[in-house]
């Protein structure tokens, strides 16, 4: 096996991993739930067995899955909410994550676009071609949307990006879940696929700036087409302070 025939294995195998993991983090696997057949895996992700089992392996070795033989895989834990995080609850905390992703994404974007490899550039390829496909079925999968943003806070080459970002998975994930759904059922899957291609096309070419534009706009978008265009007003309520007398003059 040639070099660049190795890595796009891992690329894949990658990718892979990162759909399960989101579909384990977001509840559509649940402990004790059994994985479907590999055969159906395979054919659902367009990989071959060898790849499919690197990315189960992986889920092994993290302790999410565990394989019995000749009964298949099961899930053998949910992923807790990271510590400092407590869950989304309102609509005011799906909009403050916006808020947050706006600001460390944009960044991570920027990052990419300059310091991205031929690995780093295939696991969002990879993750761009999932979601082009489900666009193409009418679908939006919010699991191909983790992966895509993640390769690219993982192309920054910057652990604390990665890092931040797989913590707030499960926040990310409502939002996306939600997002998807105003896509399906108001329209949008192409025009947020195009905004993901433009993405990986900036940071393929090396132009952090319009990457950085891009990424802005695109969560942007996805923000104010779950909110329709009105954002909650979150701030504080401002009291002025009682005066020594009571207030009487």
């Amino acid at each position: 096996m040639t070099n660049q025939s190795a890595r796009r294995r891992t690329t894949l195998a990658d990718s892979v991993y990162q759909a399960l993991l989101g579909r384990i983090s977001n509840g559509e696997y649940q402990v004790n739930e059994k994985l479907p057949p590999e055969a159906v895996l395979s054919q659902e992700f367009g990989v071959s067995r060898p790849v499919l089992r690197a990315a189960l392996e992986r889920l092994r070795e993290e302790g999410l899955i565990l394989s019995r033989q000749g009964a298949g895989s099961y899930v053998r834990g949910a992923i807790s909410t990271p510590v400092g995080f407590s869950p989304v609850e309102t609509l005011a905390d799906i909009q403050r994550c916006y808020e947050f992703r706006l600001t460390i994404e944009t960044q991570a974007a920027m990052l990419a676009a300059d310091r991205h490899d031929e690995v780093a550039l295939d696991r969002i390829a990879q993750a761009l071609d999932l979601m082009r496909a489900a666009t193409g079925s009418h679908q939006h999968r919010e699991d191909a949307d983790f992966a895509f943003h993640l390769a690219i806070a993982q192309a920054s080459n910057n652990q604390y990006f990665e890092a931040t970002f797989r913590a707030l998975r499960e926040h990310i994930n409502v939002g996306m879940r939600l997002h998807g759904m105003s896509l399906i059922s108001g329209g949008g899957l192409e025009e947020t696929l195009a905004e993901h291609a433009g993405l990986f096309a900036a940071i393929s070419t090396g132009d952090g700036p319009q990457a950085a534009a891009l990424m802005r706009a695109h969560l942007e978008h996805s923000r104010d087409r779950l909110f329709g265009g009105g954002l909650l007003d979150l701030r504080m309520s401002r009291h002025s302070p009682p005066t020594s007398d009571g207030g009487r003059n």
